[in-house]
């Protein structure tokens, strides 16, 4: 049987900054702009489809540099927006500040439960919910998101499906440009501890401007799912039943079955009316 690859034990490169990526809220927010129409779109339209709860009241938990916040303000909705980063929230508030925009932001842990709703809708898109490392973390999100829904309320929940019998190094990359400055990223992850549920990851940021280079990254634990792992979670909430599963194509028509053939998924979770 092949060696399954390790994450390196060495010190990162003296020319790249071992940085938390959300201390550098201009640079995330750049990397994930590209998908933002197509995540605003998904979400009035899972709203409209979905939610049995007629209202514009969203929650998104782990807001990060607010593009979905501010989008989701433009189009019309009371949203609500947590992070426990303080330099995201620094960055969501100046950005709606200068759009002359309005939102609730509060420094809050994903666990812990959300501001007092009810909401119409909550969205979480791009894995987040895989830094909570441990089921009773993942269960306290869960439910709190639950208890803040509005009856018939819906949460689009978005995050990478593990595939258990991996056993080389996988890469995701690319790059953005805004305004002259160039942001390239790449996303590393290492074969998933089966037993202990955990998958490392990096994250590597270049980024270009007038001439100079700047290079950082970031190491973290992702707490691994496959689709009957998170059925298993899903059972210990019975406020929620999942309706639909969507994948990172945000393509509304698009239903499937959740199973381990898919990498990416976009579940729908709605709260039970009775």
């Amino acid at each position: 049987m092949p060696k399954k690859a390790q994450p390196p034990e060495a010190p990162v490169d003296a020319h790249i900054e071992a940085l938390d990526w959300y201390e550098t809220p201009h640079y995330y927010d750049i990397i994930f702009d590209p998908d933002t129409d197509a995540e605003l779109n998904f979400l009035e339209a899972a709203l409209e489809r979905y939610s049995l709860s007629p209202g514009k009241r969203v929650l998104e938990p782990a807001c990060g540099s607010g593009r979905l916040v501010q989008g989701m303000v433009e189009r019309g909705y009371a949203v609500t927006g947590t992070d426990l980063s303080k330099a995201m929230l620094k960055y969501t508030r100046a950005r709606l500040k200068d759009a002359g925009l309005k939102a609730r932001l509060v420094a809050s842990d994903m666990s812990e439960a959300p501001p007092k709703g009810p909401y119409d809708l909550a969205h979480c898109l791009v894995s987040t919910f895989k830094y909570l490392q441990t089921e009773k973390a993942a269960l306290s999100h869960l439910q709190g998101v639950c208890d803040a829904l509005a009856p018939g309320g819906i949460y689009c929940l978005g995050f990478h499906l593990t595939d258990y019998d991996i056993d080389h190094e996988d890469l995701e990359h690319w790059e953005q440009d805004r305004d002259g400055m160039k942001v390239t990223c790449s996303i590393r992850t290492w074969p998933p501890n089966a037993k202990r549920r955990l998958e490392p990851v990096r994250s590597s940021i270049t980024v270009e401007e007038n001439g100079r280079t700047r290079r950082t990254q970031t190491d973290w634990k992702f707490r691994t799912y496959n689709s009957d792992q998170f059925r298993k979670l899903l059972k210990k909430v019975p406020g929620f039943e999942l309706v639909c599963t969507h994948d990172f194509e945000y393509d509304i028509d698009e239903c499937f079955d959740l199973n381990d053939n898919q990498y990416d998924v976009l579940v729908v979770l709605r709260k039970r009316q009775t």
